[in-house]
């Protein structure tokens, strides 16, 4: 799909960084509001938007750092329908962190085994230890081990994107 239009792809970025402002203060209420006043800017249908991707994974970000895993589940199983989701390994990574949450420990697998094998161990050092020890039980450890001696990711989660 060719590009917004200027005024609109301003203003979503806009809303956007006032998002992000707001998740950094960890206002994810007030986050999500400025995610979705955004998200109701993409023409229809939405989804086809690449920014329909960014935007949910936003949402869906914010949701699993409130604590609220089936918005978050939703709404990040709604952004792998967007441009560029599947195979995204911070996407897979959220994803599956709610999933984990919420007890779906099949989908949980599933979706941290896509976030590794995108990104490999270094999505996980700077997680809570326990999303990386639930995968190391659901799988064979990979060709040369698991690599996670402890160690400080060499790039923020947002470089994977």
């Amino acid at each position: 799909m060719s590009g917004l239009p200027d005024h609109i792809d301003e203003r979503i970025q806009e809303l956007a960084a006032e998002g992000d402002a707001l998740a950094e203060s960890a206002e994810y209420s007030a986050a999500t509001q400025k995610y979705w006043a955004a998200w109701d800017l993409l023409p229809e249908p939405k989804t086809e938007w690449e920014a329909a991707t960014w935007l949910l994974t936003a949402i869906g970000d914010a949701n699993f750092l409130d604590r609220d895993y089936q918005a978050g589940r939703d709404n990040l199983t709604s952004a792998m329908h967007c441009p560029d989701a599947i195979g995204n390994p911070f996407l897979h990574l959220r994803l599956g962190q709610c999933q984990l949450e919420l007890g779906n420990e099949s989908r949980a697998a599933d979706e941290l085994a896509r976030a590794f094998m995108g990104a490999g161990i270094e999505m996980f050092l700077s997680q809570d230890p326990k999303y990386l020890t639930f995968l190391k039980s659901r799988l064979a450890a990979p060709p040369g081990g698991w690599g996670d001696e402890p160690a400080k990711p060499s790039k923020p989660w947002w470089k994977f994107w």
